[in-house]
């Protein structure tokens, strides 16, 4: 599979990424399943949060990378910090709320290298803005554990354009993407300014919920459409979906949330579908109810 780069210093990345935040029942050769079908697809990315599985897939995961040690230096582990979430496991936790603070920053990296059984995180984002956040307390926070070698590449998730810049501007290296919420059925970053922006910082997104959370179903226009052009492509509603994303130019890395190898193998194959300008147009008017201006 193609790799790509998220900023011209890097990383780089398998085109499609495999998010493990279902991954919370299964057990550890199931994982390994998962894994392993991915690695031999060429998807060698692996998408985590602290907070996935009430605070266990991190750990689910490190365990299978326990047993084979091998296997961390075929793939690239992203990982996400910042929210608190109430739970039997972090019972100090009274609300719900965000903490970017550099304690909280440092006490998250440590946890999630143990979790995941390994010495570096190849690619850390803050999980949700933080109206408290402090950028030149993240600064700081964030080239300590890049000198240390514990995280090689920062980025953030769900932040506004002004919110990404804003922490850049205090930053002595690059946020190398913003993980966003990004389908055909949620399209609006390519219209908002969050996809310019990325480009103009030379970063590539990283799309959540690409299927759209099977919202096709939901309307018998959009999905006559959507059979109509799997047929004539000789491709699954899926793929179809994942090769939209694909098309556009600032180079979506989509991040799969399944729980089947099959999936994995599907949504693998969408990256050698050309899908056609107006085809493309097509779908983006079933959607959104009406043609471009």
């Amino acid at each position: 599979m193609q790799k790509i780069s998220l900023h011209p210093s890097g990383p780089e990345l398998s085109r499609i990424i495999v998010g493990a935040w279902r991954w919370t029942n299964e057990s550890a050769p199931q994982i390994e399943q998962l894994i392993q079908t991915s690695l031999d697809k060429g998807i060698t990315a692996f998408d985590h949060a602290d907070i996935y599985g009430n605070y266990s897939c991190e750990e689910n995961f490190g365990n299978v990378l326990r047993a084979n040690p091998s296997l961390r230096n075929k793939l690239q582990l992203i990982t996400k910090f910042g929210i608190k979430l109430l739970s039997d496991k972090r019972p100090e936790h009274k609300i719900k709320h965000y903490d970017t603070s550099a304690s909280h920053i440092t006490w998250s990296v440590e946890n999630s290298l143990k979790m995941l059984a390994t010495d570096r995180i190849d690619l850390l984002l803050i999980h949700r803005p933080d109206p408290l956040l402090n950028p030149a307390e993240v600064a700081e926070t964030f080239s300590t554990l890049k000198q240390q070698g514990k995280v090689l590449h920062f980025g953030v998730s769900n932040f506004t354009t002004t919110q990404f810049e804003m922490l850049q501007s205090y930053l002595p290296f690059p946020l190398v993407t913003n993980q966003i919420e990004l389908s055909l059925f949620r399209n609006e970053p390519f219209f908002n300014g969050d996809t310019d922006v990325m480009m103009k910082h030379r970063i590539r997104p990283l799309g959540w919920s690409p299927l759209g959370g099977g919202k096709f179903f939901e309307d018998e226009r959009i999905k006559e459409l959507m059979s109509r052009l799997c047929l004539k492509y000789g491709i699954s509603a899926m793929q179809l979906l994942l090769a939209w994303l694909l098309k556009h130019p600032s180079g979506v890395l989509p991040i799969l949330g399944t729980t089947k190898p099959e999936r994995i193998l599907e949504g693998a194959d969408a990256i050698n579908i050309e899908l056609d300008k107006q085809h493309w147009f097509e779908l983006l008017r079933a959607v959104n109810g009406k043609d471009v201006a």
